[in-house]
């Protein structure tokens, strides 16, 4: 019940935080809101009953630190893709990389996938075990992914939610 308690706040937090409104004047912008709060933990409810996995994210430092570096992770790689669009000459070297997960659950590694493809110029394309196949559109981009410490942050997000 907590879980529930705490999704539904934390869905309506982020609603009012995207919409910008939560007066009453705007009853329909209101209405839609607190309906899409009600079907997504409706949702919730019925994909933990179906597979009996329930997953619980806590709000905590560690999740907020991670946001914050993931943000961070994406404005860098939003300028590095906009350099390459308005060079003029797009030196672009596609690649293909499998980069090994350290996640012990599906959760975990979806989120790893999740974080790469969030990140502009990398996207990816497969998940085959513990291996995520990835397309990256610079030699450079798969060079700093496989370097990248993002598979380290989300395997210790994962560890505190176990």
């Amino acid at each position: 019940m907590r879980h529930i308690l705490g999704l539904g706040a934390s869905l309506a937090a982020f609603w009012m935080l995207l919409s910008g409104s939560i007066s009453l004047d705007h009853k329909l912008v209101l209405g839609l809101g607190i309906a899409s709060v009600i079907l997504t933990i409706f949702f919730a409810i019925r994909m933990d009953r179906l597979d009996g996995f329930p997953v619980h994210i806590r709000l905590s430092p560690k999740l907020i630190q991670y946001w914050i570096w993931l943000a961070k992770e994406i404005g860098k790689a939003n300028f590095d893709v906009a350099r390459i669009v308005l060079s003029r000459k797009m030196n672009i070297s596609p690649r293909m990389v499998r980069i090994k997960a350290s996640q012990q659950t599906d959760v975990g590694i979806a989120t790893f996938a999740n974080s790469i493809t969030l990140t502009p110029g990398t996207v990816s394309v497969d998940i085959d075990n513990d291996e995520i196949l990835v397309h990256a559109i610079t030699d450079e981009m798969a060079k700093g992914l496989i370097e990248s410490d993002m598979d380290e942050w989300v395997t210790s997000m994962e560890l505190k939610y176990r």
